[in-house]
Formats: structure tokens, sequence, C-alpha cells
């Protein structure tokens, strides 16, 4: 079998972590001949003669430009490299392909599903862009011979948005790194950000719909509750028009020094910042599989969480949960747990226990499995 896979779109985060994590997973075969379309930000297994990386000649960073070389080349090459699948992990399939080529897709983008969210954007090109997306995304689907989709409720919203039934669907959660698990942190140390402090810590890109305004608002009056030694880190990327919403909040609120917005934390040192927190919070509005919680899980921390859906997929009865509009609510929920070390072990118990059902050799099991079942059919 010849795949190609489409790996323009997995430049950051979760869309590289994802095809790594299942590339790495991936059998050796003879039969098996696998090509992506990337640059070389993406991480490819050494040593593996059957994987291939092409990259054109071509701005494909440039989104535009990506979309005119899928319709105009990326047919023309399936046909050159006799491609029997085309597996397109972003969620998009662009271009007229071989009628032979069976198209796998990954629905992985929930936010341009959620219009109530969209008005929390200024108006202009975010929102506009999350409507185009919604309509390519839901074309690609109803496109594609067989669409996994990472959860239930992602599967369900769009279900419910077809006029027609789907070709064929499966759902297949992410995996989680062995890394990120409780039992693999012996040694593990904080990193430098949280060294030396007690801590909350909440993960994430800055975005209106993670709502780091509204946990640093259910902060504040976790202090004015109690004598508060703890320090809240909000961790990642923070260069959007949202983070400096946030800091505005901190400075308005007089809590420089007691909220530490960190930037971006090294991957590798990740797994030593969560399992070094007193409690790890995710207070998400939309998600898909929400990755972040599930490393966080796999700490073996007490985990406060969205209410929201598919959290509670995820989290089963081993998360708190909370409403991340409401910071009152979160904040009763941080104070439920933040000076109860025997409720702390227990929720961190039951989380590490419920990250075990995760786990990438299994992702790239069940989605080898779907592949192969339909190159077959």
């Amino acid at each position: 079998m010849n795949m190609l896979i489409n790996a323009f779109s997995a430049r950051l985060g979760g869309g590289q972590t994802y095809l790594s994590s299942l590339l790495d997973n991936t059998p050796e075969r003879d039969d098996l001949c696998i090509y992506i379309l990337c640059d070389d930000s993406l991480r490819l297994p050494p040593g593996r003669g059957n994987i291939r990386r092409i990259k054109p000649r071509w701005p494909t960073r440039n989104p535009l430009g990506r979309t005119i070389w899928e319709y105009l080349m990326l047919p023309r090459l399936l046909r050159e490299l006799d491609s029997d699948v085309l597996f397109c992990p972003g969620g998009i399939v662009n271009g007229r392909l071989p009628p032979k080529c069976k198209i796998v897709t990954v629905f992985q983008n929930m936010l341009p599903f959620q219009p109530a969210l969209h008005s929390r954007y200024p108006l202009g090109w975010a929102r506009l862009r999350l409507w185009i997306l919604a309509k390519i995304l839901l074309g690609s689907i109803q496109r594609a011979d067989h669409t996994i989709f990472i959860s239930e409720h992602g599967r369900q919203i769009i279900e419910g948005l077809t006029t027609t039934p789907l070709k064929s669907t499966s759902v297949i959660y992410h995996g989680l790194s062995e890394r990120f698990k409780a039992g693999d942190r012996e040694g593990m140390d904080p990193p430098v950000v949280a060294a030396g402090t007690e801590y909350l810590a909440y993960v994430s890109i800055f975005d209106y719909y993670k709502n780091q305004v509204e946990v640093v608002r259910a902060f504040d009056l976790v202090k004015r509750s109690r004598p508060t030694r703890e320090k809240l880190l909000l961790v990642g990327p923070d260069h959007s028009p949202y983070s400096a919403l946030v800091r505005r909040e901190i400075r308005d609120l007089g809590l420089d020094g007691d909220v530490v917005v960190t930037g971006s934390v090294p991957y590798e040192d990740l797994p030593g910042l969560y399992a070094h927190a007193k409690l790890n919070i995710f207070a998400s509005d939309c998600e898909n599989c929400p990755n972040v919680m599930l490393e966080a899980m796999g700490s073996g921390r007490p985990l406060l969480a969205s209410a929201k859906p598919p959290m509670p997929e995820f989290g089963g009865d081993a998360v708190l949960y909370f409403n991340p509009a409401n910071p009152e609510d979160i904040a009763a929920k941080i104070l439920e747990v933040i000076d109860d070390p025997q409720r702390q072990r227990q929720l961190g118990a039951l989380a590490a226990e419920r990250a075990e059902n995760f786990s990438w050799r299994e992702t790239t099991r069940q989605t080898w499995a779907v592949i192969e079942a339909l190159h077959r059919r």
C-alpha cells in the first residue's frame, strides 16, 4: 500500500504531536510505503526506509498558496506515487483526486462549529475565517471515504449538521505519551518557571474560549477567602490579542507576582510542570480531544476541569468539574481541594488510573486498522 499524508497543517503543538506519535508507532513493513507532505519542522522517525518526506517547491506555509498547490499539483503527485490512500489529519481535502485513491480525514478543529463562541472574537477576519473553515471542513468530511473522529462529542456535532449519512466513521481517541504518566516521573524536577514555589497550573494557548480571564478572577476570589501562598501559573504562548486582556485583568486585580504568565515552556518540561502542581486546571469552553487535559491527568495530580463536553467524556469521575464561565464556581472547586491533602491524593490517583486508558500505541493500532480495512475494501 502506498499512502500519502498531507501534513502541511501540522506545524505546531498538537498537530505535530499527533503525527509524530502515529509515525513512531507505525510498523515497518515491506508492503507499506508512506510519503509525507511536510517541511523540516515535523520530526520523522529515524532510520525508517518506508517513511519519506516530500517538500514541494511552493509557498505552502501560506494558506492560499497551499490551497492552490493542493488543487493544481496534489492530484498529479498522487498519480505519480500510485497512491492508494490520501490521509488528511488536518481535516481538509482539496482538489480533484484520482478515483482509485481513498480519502481518510480526521476531524480535529471543533471551534468553527461552535458559533456561540464566535461572538467573543472582534468583528473581522477572525470570525470570517471560522465561518469559512466550517464550510471547508464539513465539505471535506462529507467527501471522505472514512472520517476519524477524536471524540464521540465531535462525531455527534458533525452528524447533526450533515443532510446525508457519512460514508464511514470511527472514534479513535488521541493517545498519551508514557513520559506524562505518573509511574514515569521519578526524579522529575519542575521547570525553572515553577522552581521553589507552590503553584496551580493552567497550561494552554491564550484564546477567548480558553477562559484565562475567568481563572484569574477565580484565583482572586480564592486569595480573598484564605491566606494563599500558592501562585497561579498560566503556561503557554501568550502573543494573541486575548493575552493582553488577561494581563490587564491581572494588573487590575492587583495580582502581579501572584499570577505568573510564563510564556511557552519546552514540551519536554511539561511532565515535570504537571507533576509538581498542587492542582492542575483546564478551563476550555471548546475542545475535541483535549490533549492538555490528558497530560495533566497522567501526572497523578488532581485536575479541575471545564464541565463542557467533551471533557467529561475523557475525565469521567476522575476529575472535578466546574462551569468555565463562572469564576465563583471555579473558585469554589479550588477551595474544595486546595487545603485537603487526602482529597488531592484521591483525585490524583483516580486521574492517573484514568489516563492509563490512553496510549499512542493503541491509537496507532486502531488508525491503521481503519486505513487497511478501507484499502482492502
